[in-house]
Order: C-alpha cells, then structure tokens, then sequence
C-alpha cells in the first residue's frame, strides 16, 4: 500500500472551504484536471479519467457535521482517500488530502501524485479566495 497526505492553509472558515471543497459541480474546479467526477445516485459516483479515456465505479460521500468527505473505488478496493476541513486562529482552515493506493501495480508514480495533490489544493485555495473577494 501506498499512502500520500498533503495539507494547505485556506483563507477563510472550515464551513465555506467544505462547501467549495464538496459543492455539487465544484469538484472539477479542484481536482486533478484529467479526473472529472459525476455524483449519480450517492454515494454513487462515476469518475472519468482524460488520459485513458475510463470510467471507473466510484464511493463519494460528504459528512458536513465533520467537515469531512471520503471517497474511493467501488469494485475493486484499489483506491480510498479522504479531504478533512479543520479550522485555525485567525478565521483560516486547514484542508487536508489523504490518497491510499492498496494496489502498487496500478498506482501513478509519486512524483505524479505528489505534484497532483499539490496542484489541486492550490486551485481549492484560489477558488475560496476568490469566493472570499466576491463576498460569497
């Protein structure tokens, strides 16, 4: 198994980061660009992959009492992670990612993931900056 965390500060409240974190449609403005998630009768989710044109069978599901989100494969186990909003002083949040890859013959290279999980938290940041600007 191999296991990926990656956190990054936000600037504003853990209930507004969560709900542009896990907001119906918002996913994609996150995540890794070539993964495009589609909620279809939750907690099933579809998840399309661009660089190999896939859809793989997916769990989404959204606790918001605990800030917290969690997803993974449906069929074959090979794949679980998890997003946790925590607040901190000051009116920012933490955002933490957590990837767990149970199949080392079908995990992305570290360096992919690594640069991924960074990217990604980075446009979550900017998404919530720019809902913080425009007062949302």
């Amino acid at each position: 198994m191999t296991e990926y965390e990656r956190s990054r500060t936000m600037p504003a409240l853990p209930e507004p980061v969560f709900d542009e974190a896990t907001g119906p449609g918002r996913l994609d403005t996150w995540m890794p660009r070539d993964l495009h998630v589609r909620v279809d009768d939750p907690p099933a989710a579809t998840v399309h992959e661009d660089r190999d044109g896939t859809d793989e069978r997916a769990l989404l599901s959204t606790r918001p009492e605990q800030l917290r989100m969690e997803w993974g494969t449906r069929d074959d186990g090979r794949y679980a992670g998890w997003l946790q909003v925590a607040g901190l002083d000051g009116g920012t949040s933490r955002v933490t990612v957590h990837l767990s890859f149970f199949d080392e013959d079908t995990a992305p290279a570290r360096e992919t993931v690594e640069r991924e999980l960074d990217e990604s938290l980075a446009r979550l940041e900017e998404q919530v900056r720019l809902r913080a600007d425009s007062g949302g």
